[in-house]
Protein backbone atom coordinates (compact mmCIF):
# COMPACT_ATOMS: atom_id res chain seq x y z
CA UNK A 1 0.00 0.00 0.00
CA UNK A 2 1.56 3.30 -1.12
CA UNK A 3 1.18 6.24 1.24
CA UNK A 4 -1.00 9.10 0.06
CA UNK A 5 1.30 12.11 0.13
CA UNK A 6 0.65 15.77 -0.30
CA UNK A 7 3.66 16.87 1.77
CA UNK A 8 7.40 16.38 1.58
CA UNK A 9 8.68 13.72 4.00
CA UNK A 10 12.05 15.49 4.28
CA UNK A 11 10.30 18.72 5.29
CA UNK A 12 8.10 16.80 7.72
CA UNK A 13 11.14 15.33 9.47
CA UNK A 14 12.90 18.69 9.57
CA UNK A 15 11.22 19.58 12.85
CA UNK A 16 12.64 18.06 16.08
CA UNK A 17 9.16 17.56 17.57
CA UNK A 18 8.03 15.57 14.53
CA UNK A 19 11.19 13.46 14.68
CA UNK A 20 10.45 12.81 18.37
CA UNK A 21 6.90 11.75 17.48
CA UNK A 22 8.23 9.34 14.84
CA UNK A 23 10.66 7.94 17.43
CA UNK A 24 7.78 7.28 19.84
CA UNK A 25 5.67 5.60 17.19
CA UNK A 26 8.39 3.14 16.18
CA UNK A 27 7.50 0.81 19.05
CA UNK A 28 3.69 0.84 18.97
CA UNK A 29 0.62 2.82 17.88
CA UNK A 30 -0.27 5.70 20.21
CA UNK A 31 -2.99 8.27 20.68
CA UNK A 32 -2.43 12.03 20.61
CA UNK A 33 -2.77 12.09 24.41
CA UNK A 34 -0.10 9.41 24.88
CA UNK A 35 2.30 11.19 22.57
CA UNK A 36 1.65 14.57 24.23
CA UNK A 37 2.35 13.11 27.68
CA UNK A 38 5.88 12.23 26.61
CA UNK A 39 6.69 15.54 24.89
CA UNK A 40 6.94 19.14 26.13
CA UNK A 41 4.25 20.31 23.68
CA UNK A 42 0.46 20.53 23.88
CA UNK A 43 -2.07 18.07 22.46
CA UNK A 44 -3.14 20.55 19.75
CA UNK A 45 0.53 20.93 18.74
CA UNK A 46 0.93 17.15 18.59
CA UNK A 47 -2.20 16.95 16.42
CA UNK A 48 -0.77 19.54 14.00
CA UNK A 49 2.53 17.68 13.81
CA UNK A 50 0.74 14.37 13.22
CA UNK A 51 -1.30 15.96 10.42
CA UNK A 52 1.91 17.06 8.70
CA UNK A 53 3.48 13.62 9.16
CA UNK A 54 0.32 12.02 7.79
CA UNK A 55 0.27 14.36 4.77
CA UNK A 56 3.89 13.40 4.10
CA UNK A 57 2.89 9.72 4.10
CA UNK A 58 4.95 8.85 7.17
CA UNK A 59 2.15 7.97 9.60
CA UNK A 60 -1.37 6.58 9.34
CA UNK A 61 -4.21 6.64 11.83
CA UNK A 62 -7.12 4.39 12.69
CA UNK A 63 -10.11 4.63 14.96
CA UNK A 64 -9.97 2.90 18.32
CA UNK A 65 -13.27 3.61 20.04
CA UNK A 66 -13.44 7.36 20.60
CA UNK A 67 -9.76 8.02 19.96
CA UNK A 68 -7.45 7.76 16.99
CA UNK A 69 -4.28 5.72 17.12
CA UNK A 70 -1.30 6.79 15.06
CA UNK A 71 1.39 4.46 13.80
CA UNK A 72 4.24 4.61 11.34
CA UNK A 73 3.18 3.93 7.78
CA UNK A 74 4.88 0.67 6.72
CA UNK A 75 5.85 2.18 3.35
CA UNK A 76 6.21 5.73 4.59
CA UNK A 77 9.94 6.05 4.15
CA UNK A 78 10.02 4.50 0.67
CA UNK A 79 10.02 7.85 -1.16
CA UNK A 80 12.91 9.00 1.00
CA UNK A 81 14.84 5.75 0.42
CA UNK A 82 14.29 6.02 -3.33
CA UNK A 83 15.55 9.61 -3.40
CA UNK A 84 18.67 8.77 -1.40
CA UNK A 85 19.28 5.62 -3.45
CA UNK A 86 18.94 7.52 -6.73
CA UNK A 87 21.38 10.25 -5.67
CA UNK A 88 23.89 8.21 -3.69
CA UNK A 89 23.55 5.09 -5.81
CA UNK A 90 24.73 6.95 -8.90
CA UNK A 91 27.46 8.78 -7.00
CA UNK A 92 28.75 5.59 -5.37
CA UNK A 93 28.76 3.77 -8.71
CA UNK A 94 30.83 6.55 -10.28
CA UNK A 95 33.16 6.59 -7.29
CA UNK A 96 33.64 2.83 -7.48
CA UNK A 97 34.42 3.02 -11.21
CA UNK A 98 36.98 5.78 -10.66
CA UNK A 99 38.54 3.90 -7.76
CA UNK A 100 38.76 0.66 -9.74
CA UNK A 101 40.24 2.41 -12.79
CA UNK A 102 42.73 4.33 -10.67
CA UNK A 103 43.71 1.15 -8.87
CA UNK A 104 44.16 -0.72 -12.16
CA UNK A 105 46.28 2.08 -13.65
CA UNK A 106 48.51 2.10 -10.59
CA UNK A 107 49.11 -1.64 -10.90
CA UNK A 108 49.86 -1.34 -14.62
CA UNK A 109 52.53 1.29 -13.92
CA UNK A 110 54.23 -0.90 -11.31
CA UNK A 111 54.65 -3.79 -13.74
Amino acid sequence: MKPLRSGDPFDALGDPNRRAIVERLKTRPQSVAEIAESLPISRPAVSRHLRLLKNAGLVVDSADGTKRLYRLHPDGAEAMREFVRSVWGDALTRYRLVAENTSTRGRDRKR
